[in-house]
């Protein structure tokens, strides 16, 4: 609170210099202590400096220029993997084979206890590894073993390798789950997956084709992603976009943009990670990370978060929750609760509460 108490909402420069100002100093903080010899507070540093890199990363888009989007994800990770090689927490960095290349990963094992069970955790659209961690923290003090990794479109693999989202994600988690069932320490357990964001899309369409998962968490289910793309389009760019007239509708775009810097800059910011070259195809991209054909075949059971005031994906969490076929918990979070909006950001404890608490019951069956 105390790095926003001085910035003028409307301006993007001053919210970005803020937070990178304050991951500068934190980290700072962190090599100083590494240097002393205490890893513990070195590693708390590197922990919150690589969250507030991210929270910067996260703001390029209202930026006039994204020439920081690199050195400003990398000195996300470097923060990141200082937290990880300073951590008492048992950490393995891997790397998961998928189509000719590797997914970076990281394995973390719970302490003082053999591990039972394991936990995916599946990032969204734009979303950072630190920013994952509350999640597996919980995880861990449960008796988890937590694998976190970049897919396709996130983090390293798009900005370093410039490889693209893509809505079969089942071609991503079967190649997760034969490594991770691959490996003697964690083969034999039962594999929980865990979703936010857009990957409340991602979890459930690979769960439709890919059954050893036990158990699956979707914060919050999403059946269509494009309704958060299509419903801002105005009616005459619907009209075009349903009649497949990629030139009126990409000349139509193309002067809408003109008129606002910041709609343009959101789009080029929210449109990368799908590595389409006209605004006509980047939607109908979108358009295919649908549910509709396919819910029928999850039978894992599944947690699904519906959040009150959620913003982009309003109704679809329910809407999940009855086209699945198998067992699921649909679970309410609300204003009364400070658990509204999308993934409940100022109730996330009480989240991780609800979801271990299902997530065990299930799993010890």
């Amino acid at each position: 609170m105390s790095a926003i108490a001085e910035i003028d909402e409307g301006d993007p420069q001053a919210w970005f210099d803020r937070w990178m100002a304050l991951g500068e100093r934190v980290q700072k903080i962190a090599d100083e202590s590494a240097a002393r010899g205490h890893l513990l507070s070195a590693a708390g540093s590197y922990l919150r400096a690589s969250t507030y890199f991210g929270v910067a990363l996260g703001g390029i888009d209202r930026l006039k220029s994204d020439e920081l989007l690199v050195p400003t994800f990398r000195l996300h990770r470097e923060a990141w993997d200082n937290f990880v090689d300073g951590t008492s927490i048992k950490t393995e960095r891997v790397d998961i084979p998928y189509e000719g290349m590797t997914m970076p990963g990281y394995l973390f094992k719970p302490t003082g206890t053999d591990a039972k069970r394991c936990l995916i955790l599946v990032n969204g659209s734009d979303g950072t590894l630190s920013g994952l961690w509350g999640c597996a923290k919980a995880a861990l003090e449960r008796g988890y073993t937590v694998l976190m990794f970049d897919g396709p479109g996130q983090q390293s693999l798009l900005f370093e390798r410039d490889v693209p989202f893509r809505f079969d994600w089942e071609a991503v988690i079967t190649p997760v789950v034969d490594f991770l069932l691959e490996r003697a320490d964690v083969g034999s357990n039962p594999l929980a997956i865990y979703g936010v964001s857009q990957a409340g899309y991602w979890v459930p369409r690979a769960l439709a084709f890919e059954h050893r998962i036990a158990a699956a968490v979707a914060d919050p289910g999403v059946v269509d992603v494009s309704t958060s793309w299509v419903e801002h389009l105005p009616s005459e760019l619907k009209k075009l976009l349903n009649e497949g007239n990629e030139r009126r509708f990409d000349i139509e775009m193309s002067l809408g943009m003109k008129l606002s810097g910041d709609t343009s800059r959101m789009w080029k910011f929210r449109a990368r990670p799908y590595r389409q070259d006209s605004y006509f195809k980047t939607i109908r991209e979108v358009l295919k990370y649908n549910l509709t054909d396919v819910a029928g075949r999850i039978r894992t059971p599944m947690f699904i978060t519906d959040p009150e005031d959620e913003q982009f994906w309003p109704g679809q969490a329910k809407r999940l929750a009855d086209m699945l076929p198998g067992e699921k918990m649909l679970s309410a979070f609300t204003a009364a609760e400070g658990a509204n909006f999308h993934c409940q950001p100022l109730a996330r404890t009480l989240t991780e509460q609800r979801m271990f608490d299902w997530l065990d019951d299930v799993l010890k069956r």
